[in-house]
């Protein structure tokens, strides 16, 4: 996928759910893995004629796993002239070596959430950046029909009153599969997460299922998404239709 084309796609997700406005200063969360280094590239590139001016940090949560080299996420954002930023940790040590927790995921999220929220207000930012794509959407939603028996996903656009932040999901219109082509294409930085859970979770349950679904039933994700954007869930009942067309249509 070539940038103009996520840049289409990207743009169309920030304009039907007005994630931006002029003044914003955004926190991008950046892990080091191929969708936050995508969101990254292409917030920078729309920032350069989108006519509601932004300024634009990265931010990465260094969990304090041993021998983890950030250099080339430094270096990657020096190159597209990006502010950056990292926030030492000792998240993995509390969680895999202190508490010794069987499911670190949650406790995992609220921490580095905690840690990247406090820093974006440091950087007197009022709006984060995640990098969650259309099968984090759908698998999201799975899990949670799954193992709460309710059809619930994560909003695009989501306000956090106590600490006056607002949190941005730019990628939501954005395939796994394009990102990939896309990390291929411009050679992204990206590197394999060193969390020990990685892999073993139930987020890659539903994506390996979402896989076998999509396999088995051409066309199951995007079906899955269409009800997600036509569920009346909070959050997605915004959307201000817009005439641009996105690189898939």
């Amino acid at each position: 996928m070539k940038l103009q084309q996520m840049l289409s796609v990207v743009r169309k997700a920030v304009d039907e759910f007005q994630m931006i406005e002029t003044g914003d200063r955004i926190a991008a969360g950046v892990s080091g893995g191929k969708d936050s280094l995508a969101m990254l590239a292409a917030l920078r590139e729309l920032q350069r004629f989108y006519p509601h001016s932004y300024s634009l940090e990265a931010v990465t949560v260094d969990l304090g796993f041993p021998n983890v080299d950030f250099s080339m996420i430094e270096e990657f954002c020096q190159k597209l002239q990006v502010p950056f930023t990292k926030v030492d940790t000792t998240i993995g040590e509390i969680i895999f070596d202190s508490r010794k927790e069987k499911n670190p995921c949650s406790l995992c999220a609220k921490m580095r959430k905690g840690a990247l929220n406090q820093a974006a207000k440091e950087l007197n930012c009022n709006k984060i950046a995640y990098a969650h794509h259309k099968d984090d959407v759908v698998e999201t939603m799975l899990l949670s029909l799954i193992f709460e028996g309710r059809f619930h996903t994560f909003s695009p656009v989501t306000y956090w009153d106590r600490m006056k932040l607002t949190l941005i999901r730019p990628m939501i219109f954005m395939d796994e599969a394009d990102i990939i082509g896309f990390q291929n294409k411009y050679q992204l930085p990206a590197a394999k997460s060193p969390c020990p859970a990685d892999g073993h979770t139930k987020r890659e349950y539903a994506k390996e299922l979402l896989k076998g679904l999509n396999r088995d039933y051409a066309g199951t994700k995007q079906r899955m998404f269409t009800a997600v954007l036509n569920g009346g869930l909070k959050g997605w009942n915004i959307r201000q239709e817009s005439r641009r067309p996105s690189a898939s249509e």
